[in-house]
């Protein structure tokens, strides 16, 4: 059973979409236990995939851990697979209030360390927890020092469908947002949200403009910090170079028309949106935070600067601008790196866990 708590779309409910299409292939059983009318509930109901939905109410929602156990024990659950911070939670309740002894798997996805409160503590040592499985070696690392058993830990990076973007694109940026052909065109998928760093993403497209330069920049997301990059764009005159676009369904359509993906994170698990842009052939110039420097390594598939380091990122863009042939060689070397993430090596290696912990 994969128990996931978020009510929006993000990279983490796309990497449970994936593993678990994936995992029907090699045929697992599986079912998803997801909040009342999420992404995730209406992805399944679109998509007939098995499912239960709770009522969430608070992230230590006695209810729903005993909604887990009785799902379990109903359904003869083998595994419990964890996706983020809340349904840990519940997993864990579910153990210590009606003595679920079904082990647990965690996903861990963010290179922040854990709490080291108690409370932190005790979840994430829990005997019932077989696997901490790590989207990065960063995140391990991360881990480690707060983890009793280090052989609990794993690292499975996240996959991307190598297939998506091989189709005709059925919307345009340019015609959208009335931006010449003339005007390139450098955008970032992410959430609006602060480890995003979107201040040197506006810093660095300031001066780019600043230059002369005839660039256009996207932010493709939604999130809390949405007033707070709007009031920096203000606040650095680029409400004429920079659109929000909010949130879209069409990254399909979105990401093979940028020149450009910039993304200028402060921390990062991995960046499951760079790996689609160097699926959708877009070079990428990127912050080496967290695992993104696993994924983009600097001169080979693309441009990789310090955190927080707008001069170099701005270098970078102006490398790309000028050089063209430059451009399409760290795109075409991307587009090789990146067939070792797919979502179906994903699921091969999370199986492989999966049987690891039940001895099979």
């Amino acid at each position: 059973m994969h128990i996931t708590s978020p009510k929006t779309w993000r990279g983490g409910e796309q990497q449970l979409i994936y593993l678990v299409e994936e995992l029907n292939k090699l045929g697992v059983w599986q079912i998803i236990l997801c909040p009342f009318n999420s992404s995730v509930h209406q992805y399944c109901l679109k998509n007939h995939i098995n499912h239960v939905t709770y009522y969430k109410g608070f992230s230590t929602n006695p209810m729903v851990a005993f909604k887990v156990s009785h799902i379990c024990k109903r359904e003869s659950v083998e595994l419990v697979h964890v996706h983020d911070s809340h349904a840990h939670n519940f997993a864990i309740l579910s153990t210590v209030l009606s003595k679920n002894d079904v082990p647990i798997i965690v996903s861990r996805r963010v290179d922040f360390p854990i709490n080291g409160g108690p409370v932190s503590m005790f979840k994430y040592n829990h005997p019932r927890i077989s696997k901490i499985v790590c989207v990065s070696n960063a995140i391990r690392d991360v881990m480690k020092s707060s983890i009793d058993d280090e052989q609990k830990l794993a690292v499975v990076h996240s996959g991307v469908d190598l297939e998506k973007f091989n189709r005709p694109l059925s919307s345009s940026l340019r015609k959208e947002f009335e931006i010449s052909d003339q005007t390139l065109l450098v955008g970032n998928v992410a959430a609006l949200a602060p480890h995003k760093d979107y201040p040197t993403f506006i810093r660095t497209a300031k001066r780019i403009i600043e230059q002369g330069f005839d660039v256009k920049f996207l932010a493709i997301g939604e999130g809390p910090s949405r007033k707070d990059v709007e009031n920096c764009i203000a606040e650095n005159g680029m409400e004429k170079h920079i659109i929000i676009t909010g949130f879209r369904n069409d990254i399909i359509d979105i990401l093979p028309q940028f020149d450009v993906f910039l993304i200028t994170s402060s921390t990062e698990g991995l960046g499951t949106s760079i790996l689609d842009a160097q699926v959708a052939g877009v070079p990428i110039v990127a912050t080496a935070a967290g695992g993104i420097v696993e994924i983009v390594h600097h001169e080979k598939n693309g441009l990789v600067a310090k955190v927080g380091d707008d001069v170099k990122l701005a270098e970078f863009l102006v490398r790309y601008i000028k050089d063209s042939s430059f451009r399409q060689s760290m795109a075409d070397a991307a587009k090789q790196i990146v067939l070792a993430f797919s979502k179906a090596e994903t699921a091969r290696k999370t199986h492989e866990i999966y049987q690891e912990v039940l001895g099979k």
